[in-house]
């Protein structure tokens, strides 16, 4: 319960986050081009990335701690983060062939996903 507590807190904080830099790169870069979406993208995982090699490489840190800002804040903050990490450490363990299935099926599905749900709202109006 404590856990599901903390990554509560934690999303709440990260989209907040997400909304607060999204907005800021939009009025400091234009709307041309998903600037803020790819900012917190980039940032989340560099953050993930970060934060994770320390927690598991050099620092004991608690489940809690990890949930807190792993899943909590950088989930919030960005999914995309979680999406970079895990398939960097699919190429890293020598698994070229899931690591890129994991990039073409994410990306290409996604996109396939917010067609047909662009469509489904179209649908709806």
């Amino acid at each position: 319960m404590i856990k599901t507590l903390v990554i509560f807190v934690g999303g709440g904080i990260g989209s907040v986050l997400r909304y607060l830099v999204s907005g800021w790169m939009y009025v400091l870069l234009g709307p041309d081009f998903p600037f803020g979406t790819f900012a917190v993208n980039i940032i989340g995982s560099l953050i993930i990335g970060f934060f994770l090699t320390i927690a598991e490489d050099r620092f004991l840190v608690s489940p809690d701690l990890r949930a807190f800002v792993a899943i909590g804040i950088i989930g919030g903050f960005t999914t995309f983060s979680t999406f970079t990490y895990e398939t960097l450490g699919l190429l890293r363990d020598g698994s070229f062939f899931i690591g890129a299935t994991n990039i073409v099926l994410s990306i290409t599905v996604a996109l396939l996903a917010a067609w047909l749900g662009t469509l489904l709202g179209k649908l709806v109006i």
